[in-house]
């Protein structure tokens, strides 16, 4: 079963919705910078999860680019 963001992102590819996967990635981003700044805790599952989100959507992005 896809993913949330897998769903989200594939929405956006039918829709031809550049803007709204670059916000996608731009707050993912911010996110993953955002876990990898923290002390004390163990991000590395956050990290995990935040970076194949990222990689989601990129990939959502090279295919509007083919389109």
């Amino acid at each position: 079963m896809p993913s949330s963001v897998e769903q989200i992102v594939s929405a956006y590819v039918r829709l031809k919705n550049r803007p709204a996967l670059e916000d996608m990635r731009v707050h993912r981003r911010q996110l993953l910078a955002d876990v990898q700044s923290r002390t004390g805790v163990d991000p590395r599952q956050s990290v995990r999860a935040l970076q194949e989100d990222v990689n989601l959507i990129e990939a959502g992005l090279r295919q509007i680019g083919q389109d």
